[in-house]
């Protein structure tokens, strides 16, 4: 009974999973379809969180406690907002700085899957994960490689691409975990 409700609530973990798996599928498309304007879009977006976070700073700025903690988060939000007023002035700067630190995050980001796959390599589907880890890491040595000159469209195209293998990964591994539950059912 215990196995059969633990069971039930594995299959329901995993179709949220794979629901967000289908999820990054399509913006992968989308992204790849239109790399100019999810480009630009990113930029539109990362300015608009930094002026947000601005906003955020200057509101809880008077209950930081002390002058000292007011002042400080004062000058914070100050400064996260004309720097997201500015980057929403000039997207294309912004595209191309986030084309770098995203290159980094990306370099980052394939060296521990690849690390978290040797310690899951018995598990089923795990190939996966080297499969993603090996394609981020590809995608930041391209970004990297090629930086500045195609940050324009490239950064949407590598997301994209990104988006995409992330997303089938995710999903192939999570149909080898619904195989595994439905064959020990």
């Amino acid at each position: 009974m215990a196995t059969d409700a633990l069971s039930t609530t594995l299959k329901r973990g995993t179709g949220l999973a794979i629901a967000w798996a289908v999820i990054l599928i399509i913006c992968g498309f989308i992204s790849l379809c239109l790399p100019s304007l999810a480009g630009i879009s990113m930029a539109y977006v990362l300015a608009t969180l930094i002026l947000v976070a601005g906003v955020i700073h200057l509101t809880t700025a008077p209950v930081s406690g002390g002058f000292g903690g007011y002042l400080w988060r004062t000058l914070v939000g100050i400064v996260y907002i004309i720097g997201g007023i500015w980057l929403l002035m000039h997207p294309v700067i912004g595209l191309i700085s986030f084309t770098f630190v995203l290159g980094i995050i990306f370099l980052i980001e394939g060296f521990f899957a690849i690390i978290h796959f040797f310690s899951m390599r018995k598990t089923a589907g795990s190939g996966w994960l080297l499969f993603d880890g090996v394609v981020t890491l590809l995608l930041a040595l391209l970004i990297l490689d090629r930086w500045p000159s195609s940050a324009a469209w490239a950064i949407a195209t590598i997301v994209g691409v990104n988006l995409l293998i992330s997303g089938i990964t995710r999903l192939m591994a999570l149909l080898a975990v619904r195989r595994f539950l439905n064959a020990a059912a």
